[in-house]
């Protein structure tokens, strides 16, 4: 293959990138670390600041369609890489976001973005840092972790790749993408196992779980892994416990019913007989949510399971089946109707009291 030559037009409107930072910080910097820098670096280059004008952390994550804990997750990752500091207000907000020079040499030692030492900060910065630092030691002691990926070194991939279970993993990996693992794939992997403790066999799970959903990027599964982490996942048991709750089409349902809640036990049994016992598709579910919000505002679940049962009863299948039902039911109306009223009388003649002795005699003196 010939040599690219590599040129462009000049351009004023443009935004500096520090050739240090695409050599040895870039390789290791997953998607939304690497975009919320550069977003950094637009901002101070092309005068977004200006008059005045200051960013939030809301604000970025609107842009890159991110979660604001996704935000300071990568804020945080690069001020471990000694790209930027963070600092704060006594209070431990934070108040400005400082990046730094990367032609430094004071920035880092070597190559891997694990060994940078950043520059020595202002006493106030400092106080901020060791703050932080204090409140992460201790979450970690509480429970909570910092989930963040480790960049992790060729060595490190290397010490992993040579451990027994390690092969069969990345096998099963590979057999539910259907494609040879980059060492980008095997350093989230690696993250499962080191970082989320997580066992092979929920690793095995996590791939099974986001592969079947038409999830094969290791990002999605990082963001499901992490999230598992969190709510204290340990077992796939466990996990398929855990992602039912988050299941999208169990919170359109709540929220089709008036609910805005995490469904209890017994809402998410209802959900559960709806979905699996009966079989019913989302849509049949909803249509018998939409009739229970407009016949009643209360005991919603019974009255919709009372729906869905009867319709279960009668075979339905698909919406059709359902206008079929509705069709039926309004042919049939009227002489239902005449039924109803025919009975009514009748048991309004049956509960009528009278006076036979009296009314023998008016017919004896008529």
């Amino acid at each position: 293959m010939s040599c690219l030559k590599i040129y462009q037009d000049s351009c004023a409107d443009v935004t500096i990138v520090s050739n240090r930072f695409i050599d040895e910080f870039m390789p290791q910097a997953n998607d939304a670390q690497l975009k919320i820098y550069l977003y950094l670096l637009r901002s101070m280059n092309a005068g977004m600041l200006s008059a005045g004008r200051s960013l939030d952390i809301p604000e970025i994550a609107d842009v890159f369609n991110h979660t604001e804990k996704d935000v300071m997750r990568a804020l945080k990752y690069w001020e471990k890489c000694g790209v930027l500091l963070l600092e704060y207000d006594a209070a431990k907000n934070l108040t400005g976001i400082r990046l730094l020079d990367l032609t430094d040499s004071r920035a880092a030692e070597g190559n891997s973005p694990e060994k940078v030492s950043s520059p020595k900060a202002s006493p106030a910065v400092s106080e901020g840092r060791a703050a932080e630092k204090t409140a992460a030691a201790s979450s970690r002691t509480s429970g909570q972790e910092d989930y963040a990926r480790p960049s992790y070194s060729l060595d490190d991939l290397k010490a992993f790749q040579e451990k027994d279970s390690t092969a069969q993993l990345l096998f099963i990996a590979e057999q539910y993408l259907g494609r040879t693992l980059s060492p980008s794939d095997i350093k989230s992997i690696l993250f499962f196992s080191d970082r989320l403790h997580f066992s092979d066999d929920l690793i095995d799970y996590l791939l099974q779980y986001c592969v079947e959903r038409g999830k094969k990027d290791f990002r999605y599964m990082e963001k499901v892994a992490i999230s598992w982490a969190e709510a204290g996942v340990t077992t796939p048991a466990e996990a398929e416990r855990q992602a039912g709750r988050y299941d999208k089409t169990v919170y359109t349902i709540m929220n089709s019913l008036g609910k805005t809640n995490a469904p209890t036990r017994r809402e998410a049994e209802f959900i559960r007989r709806w979905r699996e016992e009966y079989g019913f598709e989302p849509s049949i579910i909803m249509e018998a949510c939409e009739r229970t919000v407009l016949a009643t505002d209360r005991h919603r679940f019974e009255y919709a399971d009372k729906i869905l049962s009867s319709w279960k009863e009668s075979g339905v299948h698909h919406l059709s089946d359902i206008a079929r039902l509705d069709e039926g039911f309004q042919k049939e109306k009227p002489a239902r109707q005449t039924r109803e009223r025919s009975a009514d009388r009748y048991n309004r003649f049956m509960q009528n009291s009278y006076d036979y002795d009296a009314l023998e005699k008016e017919l004896l003196h008529s």
